[in-house]
């Protein structure tokens, strides 16, 4: 008796110690961002509010869980389109929203910039094929708008290009809402002195200069381009079917959950019922004898 419940003992501490691994990502993430931002996280002012942050984003991240079920368990088809200027968050709540999710159902489309034969094509030939079958939803880390902001803005496209590209997106987003894919398209808005402090907190931190890209660098110097650029792009795109939702972003954290509360309210979805799960016992084969394994192969245990 005493030795059942000190293995239910066990049993019940290596769970919560794997449930606390869970949180691990999303409060190393966390801090990441909180020292790239200087933050005091010494008073119990500051550590309430990280606390309720989490409890938020924990409770919306269970709740895209239910909207996964039901996506799966209804063959829902979903597109939803993150833009916005270069650090405006845009990656950091693509990671929220993925990270208890299965990227079997939920996966990002991240385009590199076109090769020669793709710059042929028609220009959403290649976004077509990132499109969700039924049961998925696709996050578009930058989109087809491509066209109308940094190809406008860096010269890579010419007025025909740019003016047939407004006249077809409007239609390309209907055929899409009538063959049942949902569309939701995201621009996160950022200040200029926001956008000016993190680049220079990427400069400074060798974890992040990665991020930075020459073209990322020519897009702060022409930060008023860009600015006409999706002024132009958000007044032509923006349509009854197929609106666009700007989420301010200079506060990260209160972006991303404005920004996974607003999605949630997008769908209709409903918990879906599951069979319970019970786990099978093992087959045990009193002849079964576990062979040695090389220690050539064995990876070193530094830690």
């Amino acid at each position: 008796m005493q030795a059942d419940l000190t293995a239910e003992h066990d049993m019940i501490a290596r769970l919560r110690a794997e449930l606390a691994d869970s949180y691990d990502e999303e409060l190393e993430m966390e801090l990441d961002d909180r020292m790239a931002a200087g933050e005091d996280h010494g008073t119990d002012e500051s550590k309430a509010a990280r606390q309720q942050y989490f409890r938020e984003l924990f409770r919306l991240q269970g709740e895209l869980v239910k909207l996964q079920d039901w996506v799966v368990a209804t063959g829902h088809r979903m597109v939803v389109i993150f833009e916005g200027r270069d650090s405006a968050g845009k990656g950091g709540a693509i990671k929220r929203i993925t990270q208890r999710l299965n990227p079997r159902v939920c996966r990002v489309a991240a385009l590199p910039a076109p090769n020669d034969r793709e710059r042929t094509q028609w220009y959403f030939q290649r976004y077509v094929s990132h499109l969700p079958a039924a049961g998925e939803i696709v996050l578009f880390d930058r989109s087809w708008y491509n066209r109308a902001g940094v190809e406008r803005v860096m010269g890579f496209c010419d007025d025909a290009q740019l003016e047939e590209f407004f006249t077809t997106v409007p239609e390309f987003e209907k055929m899409l809402l009538r063959n049942g894919i949902q569309l939701v398209k995201y621009w996160f808005s950022i200040s200029d002195d926001e956008q000016h402090a993190r680049f220079l907190s990427r400069i400074h931190d060798p974890l992040k200069q990665w991020k930075l890209s020459p073209m990322d660098l020519e897009s702060r110097r022409r930060w008023e381009d860009y600015t006409r650029a999706k002024e132009v792009m958000l007044e032509r795109t923006h349509t009854p079917e197929s609106p666009w939702w700007v989420v301010q972003a200079v506060d990260k954290k209160k972006a991303r959950l404005n920004c996974i509360h607003h999605l949630l309210s997008q769908v209709p979805y409903h918990e879906v019922e599951h069979a319970a799960v019970h786990l099978p016992e093992r087959v045990r084969n009193p002849e079964y004898i576990r062979g040695p394994v090389s220690q050539n192969i064995m990876v070193p245990q530094v830690y």
